[in-house]
């Protein structure tokens, strides 16, 4: 059967691929001297990441059409998508009111008036008067009857395809046609043999399964008479299918992962006497807390201490909720480290967070006569220079910062453990920079990644299946409830009343923002006019603004006014997401909130409800010119309003947003999954944990064959 979709597009398709010349993906063949310059195709293919004849088979359709039956004009509904044959009756270039090509075509039932702006001479000559021609598009009422705005044709006649015409994402200078032979190449020549030997198959209780090249067939391809709804909403078996594979090769290669880890080696922190008999630094730092650890806390410093006592490398991943005290926890972990004779370095995102752990660890460690070095982007050359030598001589047994941290003039002595805060916001090459500090040859440092954001049962599972993961699911006592409201923007003068009553108690007050200057592409109101609006509606208030732009000293001079109690209101974009810790802060305000992410929502939230007073947080929304909020930022404010349990927050969320927003930057080597949820495919995801070990076990070879088809390079970021 030949490949559907031999339309003519009203776009023009370049000359090498009309003829399809620039084929991509040939097979074997000696290579020439110098290689052959790329073609626009075969650079607009690479740009869609399909290299590969299997990236071309697994480059599955958006959606389908259907191009197997013709219809008539009378039969068929404003909105609907047409195909139909007919007789050019009229073809002319009009001018008003701009130029275009109309064409009007009768198919003997009723007829319509195609529509082209952009078009060639080739159209002119294929839908000159008395052509029959067969026409595709959507059908809609017009002035001057029914009509075509750029629908696809051809000469009329030839056999109708026998299966739906599939429909590629792709890239400019790609048309359809051309993908879709490429897409058929790679499937005949893709190597598409059996990686999952039968027994493991037959274990996934689907309805009978065909084999994976048949399932690749058929979805690019499917007959007409399949259920539509089965192939949208995935439930299909050959979906399933895919679906299966897909999620067994993430296992595998997270699994491989974690097992070359243990054959590394890394220093065994166990701890040490002080001198003189003193106590560990844990024992005094313990002693020194003006709080007593959760027991949460208490249980996941065990976990943590039971690692770096290995010599195999920690890579562990601490959650907790916003304010669960993670920080404690990982200068426990650090005090064993330098305890042990070892140093430690703490990453940090932003120079706010990185400030932020710096002021709390010093308070904590520097009594106990730990030296702390400090570095981020923006220090003087001397003050980086001073830094730069206590890292190297081993003098600063605590080294906090931003990706500063990283670059390459930072040489530890001999750095044993790595602390990575909101991991999220790292790239796989920024955390693998930080690990590769160490400098004992052969030996890996341990490494705590720490997030504010819970992660969801299975996507830790799944994405995170390499990592072991310790919860913090209690907050320490004092932690107040926060009240969120949901309020339109035409409210605002009550909000500000709030504000001024707040003001008057003598608490303080965060209003966040999402930009920081006017955008004429989008009408949001930035911070700073509503830093002037406020400094007008509140006078003798002291209201400060703070954004990413701002000189680091300025920044660092407005958080300090605000930490101490001088200023009332801090206008902020979302820096002040992480790391902003103001017990007196007890209202938060969050301007078009409906253009936030959840988690982002909660993050923010979280800077108030810090000390004993009532706190709340007001999420002001615009619907713009639209009558309502769309349905998922509905959801979104909805799901703030319900809970303040992060746990909830994150199930909520992957089920709005689906994964990425967990993942941040460690999508950039962890491809997210291209076709099975984690939400409605729990029982796949499930199998392909069971069998992952079994396989690496006993079928080794079918293993890498399997990781290999389906992440190609990309496992090797997994190591990070």
């Amino acid at each position: 059967m030949s490949p559907p979709g031999a339309f003519a597009s009203h776009a023009a398709m370049p000359e090498s691929m009309a003829e399809g010349r620039a084929a991509p993906m040939a097979g074997p063949a000696k290579a020439p001297a110098k290689s052959p310059a790329k073609s626009p195709a075969q650079k607009a293919l690479e740009k869609l990441g399909l290299r590969r004849d299997i990236d071309l088979a697994l480059h599955l359709p958006l959606r389908y059409e259907d191009e197997t039956r013709i219809q008539r004009l009378i039969d068929v509904r404003d909105g609907e998508l047409v195909q139909f044959e007919g007789q050019v009756t009229h073809s002319e270039i009009s001018l008003r009111p701009r130029r275009q090509l109309r064409v009007t075509v009768d198919d003997g039932t009723d007829s319509c008036v195609l529509r082209f702006l952009n078009f060639y001479p080739s159209h002119q000559k294929t839908l000159s008067v008395g052509a029959q021609v067969r026409v595709r598009g959507e059908i809609r009422g017009g002035f001057v009857g029914r009509e075509m705005v750029h629908p696809s044709f051809k000469l009329a006649g030839g056999e109708l395809p026998g299966a739906l015409t599939p429909v590629y994402s792709t890239v400019a200078g790609l048309p359809q046609a051309y993908l879709r032979k490429a897409v058929l190449g790679g499937l005949a020549r893709a190597d598409l043999s059996e990686t999952i030997p039968a027994p493991f198959l037959s274990q996934m209780r689907l309805q009978p399964l065909s084999s994976l090249r048949e399932a690749l067939q058929f979805l690019h391809h499917p007959r007409p008479d399949v259920a539509l709804a089965a192939l949208e909403d995935r439930s299909h078996p050959a979906w399933q299918r895919l679906k299966a594979e897909e999620l067994l090769a993430q296992q595998l290669s997270q699994l491989q992962a974690r097992r070359i880890r243990a054959a590394m080696r890394a220093p065994a922190l166990n701890g040490q006497s002080r001198a003189g008999g003193q106590p560990s630094l844990q024992a005094q730092l313990l002693e020194r807390l003006p709080f007593s650890l959760t027991a949460a806390q208490q249980r996941v410093g065990v976990e943590i201490e039971a690692d770096l006592k290995k010599n195999l490398p920690m890579h562990r991943l601490l959650q907790g909720d916003v304010g669960a005290g993670k920080t404690v926890v990982a200068a426990l972990a650090a005090a064993r480290c330098m305890d042990a004779g070892w140093q430690c370095a703490l990453m940090a995102p932003t120079e706010i967070l990185a400030e932020q752990h710096f002021r709390k660890l010093i308070g904590w460690l520097e009594p106990l006569g730990i030296k702390t070095a400090w570095l981020t982007g923006g220090q003087k050359t001397k003050e980086r220079r001073e830094m730069l030598a206590l890292i190297a001589s081993g003098e600063a047994g605590l080294v906090i910062g931003t990706h500063a941290v990283i670059q390459d003039k930072v040489v530890f002595k001999n750095l044993a453990l790595a602390i990575i805060d909101e991991q999220h916001r790292f790239g796989v090459a920024q955390r693998l920079a930080l690990r590769s500090k160490m400098t004992d040859d052969g030996q890996e440092p341990h490494l705590l990644m720490m997030t504010a954001t819970p992660i969801p049962r299975t996507l830790a599972m799944s994405y995170y299946a390499d990592l072991d993961v310790s919860t913090l699911d209690e907050l320490p006592p004092g932690r107040t409830p926060i009240v969120t409201k949901v309020v339109n923007d035409a409210r605002r003068d009550e909000v500000i009343g709030r504000i001024q009553g707040q003001i008057a108690e003598g608490r303080q007050i965060y209003w966040v923002c999402p930009l920081i200057e006017e955008s004429e592409s989008i009408d949001l109101v930035n911070a700073t006019q509503t830093h002037a609006d406020l400094s007008a509606a509140l006078p003798g208030v002291l209201v400060g603004l703070l954004h990413s732009r701002m000189p680091p000293a300025e920044k660092k001079a407005v958080m300090a006014l605000f930490t101490e109690g001088l200023m009332g209101v801090l206008v902020s974009t979302t820096v002040i997401e992480v790391g902003v810790d103001v017990p007196n802060a007890s209202l938060m305000v969050i301007e078009h909130a409906e253009r936030f992410g959840l988690s982002q929502l909660h993050q923010l939230r979280g800077r108030v409800g810090r000390g004993a007073a009532a706190s709340a947080c007001v999420l002001l929304y615009s619907t713009g010119d639209a009558p309502r909020l769309g349905q998922t930022a509905r959801a979104r404010l909805k799901a703030m309003a319900e809970t303040n349990d992060g746990f909830e927050i994150a199930r909520r969320d992957l089920e709005i947003r689906g994964p990425g927003e967990f993942l941040g930057a460690r999508q950039s080597g962890a491809a997210l999954l291209r076709f099975a949820d984690l939400t409605t495919d729990a029982e796949l995801l499930a199998w392909a944990r069971e069998v992952a070990p079994v396989m690496l076990d006993q079928y080794a070879g079918l293993a890498q064959r399997h990781i290999l088809r389906w992440l190609g390079g990309k496992a090797e970021y997994l190591k990070a």
